[in-house]
């Protein structure tokens, strides 16, 4: 399988999103920011778009490092309920 390359873009509708170069479907990643948020970063909604892309991949790997795929002893009664986090 040969390496995937990304890159973020800013789509029509002014929000910015995170695809792969070589593929039209659709973004891996969309953020959209209000005008209130556009107005208080003024004219760095694309530093942050890519500092909120960083952070959720860096974030995605150490989940990733985290959990033991090969656990065999897991089983239902051992799932833990889900929590929604604000």
């Amino acid at each position: 399988m040969s390496p995937s390359f990304f890159e973020i873009v800013q789509l029509s509708n002014g929000d910015y999103a995170l695809q792969r170069i070589d593929d039209d479907s659709a973004p891996l990643v969309r953020i959209s920011f209000s005008n209130e948020a556009r107005e208080m970063m003024d004219n760095r909604d694309m530093s942050v778009a890519k500092a909120m892309i960083a952070a959720g991949i860096e974030a995605a790997g150490s989940v990733a490092h985290d959990v033991d795929w090969d656990d065999d002893e897991l089983d239902a009664s051992d799932a833990q309920p889900a929590y929604t986090l604000h």
